[in-house]
């Protein structure tokens, strides 16, 4: 996750909206003694964990214990499916395993390419984003590409050309296109339709009422807009009182309203905030993951026992 931007402007799409912010990196303070931190879990309930640092998925139950690990190199998402497989990606592509860690499916990029998102979709597909030729990718499960959607960008770096990925409900994709500073959607024909232009971009999720939560990375911060592109929400970096928001990633809308937030550590702050932080709309601070013992850098969460398909596009991450 180095940070090095890729020096061009860029066009608006169809629906454009700049968010009014610019990127400053928080100042780098003495690192962290991490032997020396508490250890605080508040959220009380499992999830699946992304750990990007620590090169490993983690199964947590609802009191914080490790009941399953796997290994996997840069992780940044991760997903349980109905089957009770668990799907990950991982640098050179994305794995699907069984409870007792057999592959069920796996796909795999050349080493030229990178991929930090996967996706389960309902045809049995899986959703590959192959940085490098900047593209979206499904695939079935017998490991072939039924569909190939090109990706525009200017960046040819491949590390800082994309980060989340999302299929939606109504066929189109939300990329983060991280160097490039803007979350884009496309058509099923790799058409820019909207953009989201704002520092150091994460991702987007699609939301129920048809808005979009961004993160958005180095810019500490996440910012929820409406469906016509006017600000509804957002959490700055200094909004949750003792939880700074370092570099925003993975993010999840539960059922209740509040949002899970992956308070990814790199660029110089690891131990100066959780990991993870559920937070209510009124910016309550109601869960953290603090534990720089078991973890490290954390990419991506998924809460587990919610009454959600995440084949079926119901999961809201």
């Amino acid at each position: 996750m180095k940070r090095r931007d890729c020096l061009k402007s860029l066009a608006f799409g169809l629906t454009a909206l700049a968010c009014p912010f610019t990127a400053q990196a928080a100042p780098r303070r003495k690192p962290v003694d991490l032997s020396k931190t508490p250890v605080r879990w508040t959220l009380n309930r499992p999830v699946l964990l992304a750990d990007y640092g620590g090169n490993m998925i983690y199964q947590l139950d609802a009191e914080g214990k490790i009941v399953w690990n796997h290994p996997a190199k840069r992780p940044q998402d991760v997903w349980m499916l109905p089957s009770g497989n668990i799907l990950f990606s991982h640098l050179q592509g994305a794995t699907e395993v069984t409870a007792d860690k057999k592959v069920a499916w796996s796909y795999s990029v050349p080493e030229t390419s990178e991929v930090h998102a996967t996706q389960p979709l309902p045809d049995g597909r899986i959703l590959v984003a192959e940085s490098g030729p900047m593209q979206i990718l499904e695939i079935d499960r017998a490991g072939e590409v039924q569909k190939t959607v090109k990706l525009t960008t200017t960046c040819t770096r491949t590390h800082g050309q994309m980060r989340c990925a999302r299929k939606t409900a109504a066929g189109t994709y939300i990329v983060g296109q991280y160097s490039e500073k803007v979350v884009r959607e496309y058509d099923a024909q790799g058409k820019t339709v909207k953009e989201w232009q704002h520092p150091n971009a994460f991702g987007g999720i699609r939301l129920p009422d048809g808005g979009t939560l961004c993160a958005c990375g180095d810019a500490h911060r996440i910012v929820e807009f409406d469906k016509d592109g006017n600000i509804a929400w957002e959490v700055t970096e200094n909004d949750l009182p003792k939880n700074p928001i370092r570099f925003a990633a993975g993010l999840q809308r539960l059922p209740n309203g509040n949002t899970l937030i992956c308070n990814w550590g790199g660029h110089g702050h690891v131990g100066e905030q959780p990991q993870i932080v559920e937070i209510s709309r009124d910016k309550k601070v109601v869960g953290e993951l603090y534990d720089f013992h078991r973890f490290s850098t954390i990419a991506g969460i998924f809460a587990l026992g919610l009454e959600a398909d995440a084949t079926n596009f119901e999961t809201i991450r």
